[in-house]
């Protein structure tokens, strides 16, 4: 397998990882987004459940409240109830104790019995008792309100519906929505109705006494509770009572609603939810758990690209690299051929004749010199790569130093058939170079301009002025260079692959070596070129206004020129 052939097999394996790590830290980030979001639902739910076991807690509350008082009847034999009443018309004494303390409590305002051979208040010869306070005792009552007979009403109607022989308990309790509850008394032990007590609730008191208090105390704090909680009687369509006056009710709040157990039917509860402490740490805990996530993915993201990046880049380096080392090897070789087969011919003494002689130490320079430059742009490569290049700036006239790269160059350039120019602005100011390194940078950028000329062959040199800077410019008429490509031109070892390119030698390193010398000075490089009309390379330094102190007198004592060039190097060091 071909060297190429492993990278681009590496390539092929580099897509696939780098697919396989984002699909993986895709997943792991969905699968972390979702049990994040579930555990939120779960603690929603939680708190949703918890708060729907406070309602029910708060009606099983009201619901004992009204049973508390008559607990000890179930302990009673109905049996001795039913005699006692059928022999004197009176209750038993531990039974009238009983009701002595129901009827003690505020709750109840009064109690009514209806014996359970009679058929209530709807027949004439069937009288109602009410218990009097005073003697403990039930006597006729005269006047018996509506709100009883519709108690007792209730009570024979419900009872009518159970099977007595299957009863297991001594009483059913019958609420008449909030206004009454009777109570059932019946004999277990002959299946059979006993009685009906009655008791009238005293409404207000009910609502503001028992209701009221216990419904603030239970919800009164939102920040503890998490919700508003509203009694309020549906059939009328009021609210009775608020757990939060600062609340207004709206149907469109409530998110939950409870029914009193067998009581108070027409009385609901119904809630608005807030949210609690624990809802609120937990949605805070999810936003920084989805912060520090999307933190962390976009860190690894990031780490994958670059990475990546790196990685592509490393291989079109290694490529860039094998070809340079072929290609160089090729140009290495050639030189020292001719001049090998040159110097064989002139030491085997087969060439006599001064003008062959002349020719062949001509070719053997030429190659040498050839030889040389190629091994100058490699140690400059080197050096820039350890770090060792030396700069020597000195203020110069940037102007100078190129009219006289100009002048020593003109005529060989105008030799290959260029048109070849240079301008210049006025009164440029000083900017601080090494002269080697202008000379390098301008060898190079013209150099370029020669090879890639095949049609337009034009070269121009110009040095002018912005507000603070000074500006060299080498443009040219000839290939350009692609939009895409630009980017990469001052690379190492990068060309731009073409049909032009390909025909012409080349390293890749020449621009390499421009930028490196720019930046080693404090200046800047830019390129501007469209292909097939030209290219524009324009290398810019900041400008000296102020020269160090004797400076200008030392130089009106000779004029700036390639002779003066050494001293003003001397002087800056």
């Amino acid at each position: 397998m071909s060297f190429f052939s492993k990278f681009k097999k590496s390539n092929t394996l580099r897509w696939f990882f780098l697919s396989v790590g984002i699909l993986a830290v895709v997943a792991i980030t969905g699968m972390n987004v979702y049990s994040l979001y579930a555990l939120k639902e779960s603690t929603i739910e939680a708190a949703k459940e918890n708060r729907k076991i406070q309602l029910e807690e708060y009606s099983n509350t009201v619901l004992y409240r009204f049973y508390q008082p008559f607990r000890g009847i179930r302990k009673l034999e109905m049996n001795d109830l039913e005699i006692t009443w059928n022999t004197s018309g009176t209750f038993p004494v531990h039974f009238s104790e009983v009701l002595a303390e129901a009827i003690t409590d505020s709750l109840f305002s009064d109690i009514y019995f209806s014996p359970g051979h009679l058929n209530g208040c709807y027949m004439f010869d069937s009288p109602i008792y009410n218990f009097d306070h005073n003697s403990g005792t039930f006597l006729v009552s005269g006047d018996v309100p509506k709100v009883v007979c519709d108690g007792f009403g209730l009570s024979k109607s419900r009872v009518n519906t159970i099977s007595l022989e299957d009863f297991r308990w001594n009483n059913k309790v019958v609420f008449d929505a909030h206004r009454t509850m009777t109570l059932v008394l019946i004999n277990t032990d002959e299946d059979r109705v006993v009685g009906h007590l009655n008791f009238v609730i005293d409404r207000d008191y009910l609502l503001y006494n028992i209701l009221e208090p216990e419904l603030i105390a239970k919800f009164g704090e939102e920040s503890d509770s998490g919700m508003a909680v509203w009694l309020r009687d549906w059939m009328q369509d009021e609210v009775l009572l608020s757990s939060n006056p600062n609340y207004t009710f709206s149907r469109d709040k409530i998110e939950m609603r409870q029914r009193f157990p067998d009581l108070l039917d027409n009385w609901v509860l119904q809630a608005s939810f807030f949210e609690s402490p624990a809802i609120a740490a937990t949605n805070a805990s999810l936003t920084r758990n989805l912060f520090a996530l999307g933190i962390a993915v976009f860190i690894l993201f990031g780490a994958f690209v670059f990475m990546f990046i790196n990685a592509q880049r490393e291989r079109e380096l290694a490529q860039r690299q094998a070809g340079f080392l072929a290609n160089v090897t090729h140009e290495l070789k050639t030189p020292l051929a001719v001049m090998q087969a040159a110097g064989e011919n002139i030491s085997d003494g087969r060439v006599t004749d001064g003008q062959r002689l002349k020719d062949y130490g001509g070719h053997i320079y030429t190659e040498a010199i050839r030889l040389r430059k190629m091994i100058d742009k490699l140690l400059d490569v080197a050096k820039a790569d350890s770090g060792q290049t030396l700069v020597n700036q000195a203020p110069h006239k940037l102007g100078e130093l190129a009219k006289n790269y100009f002048d020593t160059t003109e005529q060989y350039v105008t030799g290959k058939g260029f048109n070849y120019s240079y301008k210049e602005g006025e009164n440029l100011p000083f900017v601080m170079v090494d002269t080697d390194h202008i000379e390098t940078i301008m060898s190079n950028l013209v150099e370029n301009s020669l090879k890639y000329s095949s049609k337009h062959k034009e070269i121009a040199i110009e040095v002018f002025s912005g507000k603070k800077t000074v500006s060299l410019s080498v443009s040219d008429k000839g290939d350009g260079i692609p939009k895409k490509a630009q980017k990469n031109i001052f690379d190492k070892f990068y060309r731009v692959e073409n049909s032009m390119t390909s025909n012409t030698k080349g390293h890749g390193l020449g621009l390499s070596i421009v930028k490196n010398m720019v930046d080693l000075n404090g200046g800047t490089i830019s390129v501007s070129s469209e292909v097939d009309k030209g290219t524009t390379f324009t290398v810019t330094f900041p400008a000296l206004f102020e020269l160090p102190e004797g400076y200008e007198n030392r130089q009106q004592k000779k004029p700036v020129g390639i002779k003066t060039k050494i001293e003003l190097e001397q002087y800056a060091g």
